[in-house]
């Protein structure tokens, strides 16, 4: 066969090509029938496990049922009978050996020294596992032989038996207290979660009563601020006098002044008639609440405190004498105005002789006798009216006569205080 018309075939495990031997061309059909007697089957060789320590690994294929896989065919259609006729040798003689062997053919001659070197492995494994089968087998032969062997391992399979029926049945009251331990696990976990929810119900309450708690104190602290705010309001006021804190009886160079306004005109300074009227109101209900203080009912006259148009009321003629003027001096027919200073002076005594029915210690700084108010200082007399009279006399008068007021507020303040304290 030429070279220029030949098969080639590929090794089945790294797909190289071969290069057989001619010899292999020539095999007759009794050769063939002699290679396909059985043979003892190959060991067995995993492939699989063994793919790491292999380039490749390819699936076995069977070249007698190959059409194109595992050869080439080269060469023209003249020589189709001779090339058929080696392809079918070849195939049948590659099957023969794939079927006789877990490996499938052809192999080239690395892989098959691979092949070989495996399978001296596995032999010299599989002889030594045999060589300690043998020897294990050896060891139990001569153990059987020993009765006085046998005798003590029955006796301690006995014992042994008789040890796993005490454990099973120790294993069997474990169980039966695992299971107690379990049921009590369950009650405690049971018991555990109903204090938990109590002790959240007792949290709750806790909280709810603390905060009314605090609640409470918070009220408590304001009520004590508020008590102790109202004592110190109490204290003061039972320092303060009332009188003293409403009428401020005190002077302004020539003029005598109740409040701050002033009761008397001079040329030099006109003092407004609505000033005037002011001050003579507040001097009038000054003089009253002293006589409500003492008790005091007054003879023939009535104080009627009416801010700036206050007058005195003559019970006796049911007339009214007022206490406010509108201007003008020395009018002879204008005498109501002077009347009723004269008679508001005169109320004054009598608020005067009434403290001293019951203080003969007490004494006002001016004498005061029919509408005039004399200083004994003195000997001087200036009278309560208008009509006939100095702006600078009757100025003086109404300051001696505010004078006399402040001593009687003052005395009536010292006593009635310190009755309210006793």
């Amino acid at each position: 066969m030429g070279d220029d018309h030949k098969v080639e075939y590929l090794c089945q495990r790294c797909q190289q090509p071969l290069k057989l031997d001619p010899s292999l061309y020539s095999i007759d059909e009794h050769t063939l029938a002699e290679l396909a007697l059985p043979v003892s089957p190959a060991p067995h060789v995993d492939l699989t496990n063994q793919a790491g320590s292999l380039d490749r690994l390819y699936l076995p294929t069977r070249l007698g049922d190959s059409t194109g896989n595992g050869f080439t065919l080269v060469g023209e259609s003249g020589q189709e009978s001779t090339i058929s006729h080696q392809l079918r040798v070849t195939s049948q003689l590659f099957d023969m050996l794939s079927d006789n062997s877990e490996v499938d053919h052809p192999l080239c001659e690395e892989c098959t020294d691979s092949q070989l070197e495996n399978i001296e492995r596995q032999l010299e494994l599989a002889e030594q596992e045999a060589q300690e089968y043998q020897d294990y087998l050896n060891n139990l032969n001569e153990e059987t032989e020993d009765s006085s062997s046998v005798s003590a391992l029955e006796n301690e399979l006995q014992q042994l038996q008789l040890q796993e029926s005490q454990l099973n049945t120790e294993l069997e009251g474990l169980k039966q207290e695992e299971s107690d331990a379990e049921s009590e696990l369950k009650e405690a976990v049971r018991r555990r979660e109903e204090l938990e929810r109590e002790e959240e119900r007792y949290w709750r309450e806790y909280s709810r009563h603390k905060q009314k708690l605090l609640q409470a104190e918070d009220e408590y602290r304001s009520l004590d601020l508020q008590l102790r705010n109202t004592q110190n309001q109490l204290e003061k006021l039972k320092k303060t006098n009332v009188f003293n804190a409403t009428f401020h009886i005190w002077h302004s160079g020539h003029f005598g002044t109740i409040n701050g306004f002033r009761l008397g005109r001079l040329p030099s300074v006109p003092v407004d008639w609505s000033e005037v009227n002011t001050a003579w109101g507040q001097t009038v209900l000054l003089l009253h609440s002293l006589c409500r203080k003492i008790n005091l009912t007054l003879n023939k006259y009535q104080l009627v405190p009416y801010g700036n148009f206050s007058y005195i009321k003559v019970l006796a003629e049911n007339k009214e004498l007022p206490l406010y003027g509108s201007g003008g001096f020395k009018l002879i027919w204008d005498n109501k105005f002077d009347s009723g200073m004269a008679a508001f002076l005169e109320c004054l005594q009598q608020f005067k002789e009434e403290v001293e029915h019951g203080d003969s210690g007490f004494c006002l700084p001016y004498e005061m006798e029919k509408g005039k108010i004399l200083d004994r200082s003195t000997g001087n007399s200036y009278s309560v009216k208008m009509q006939f009279n100095s702006e600078e006399q009757w100025t003086k008068a109404m300051k001696y006569m505010l004078t006399n007021l402040k001593w009687g507020l003052a005395w009536v303040t010292s006593k009635y205080t310190s009755k309210s304290s006793s």
